[in-house]
């Protein structure tokens, strides 16, 4: 593994603690099971955006169309 700094200058403890949490991330992910994917955040479902109330009928109701109120 690779890691390159593109901008700024770490000092050697900043540098050492990103390092580290990017070897603990890796471990992590090689130790968990194959096949196994992680639990889907609440802000990222796509059901979330679907909302469930329908724009009124009405001359405006195609400015609601898009966007849930």
């Amino acid at each position: 593994m690779n890691i390159k700094v593109v901008r700024g200058n770490p000092t050697p403890e900043e540098l050492a603690a990103a390092l580290a949490v990017v070897r603990a991330r890796a471990a992590a992910a090689a130790a968990a099971p194959p096949g196994a994917s992680g639990t889907r955040d609440s802000w990222s479902d796509p059901a979330r955006i679907a909302s469930a109330r329908l724009p009124r009928p009405g001359a405006a109701s195609w400015t609601r169309t898009y966007w849930p109120s």
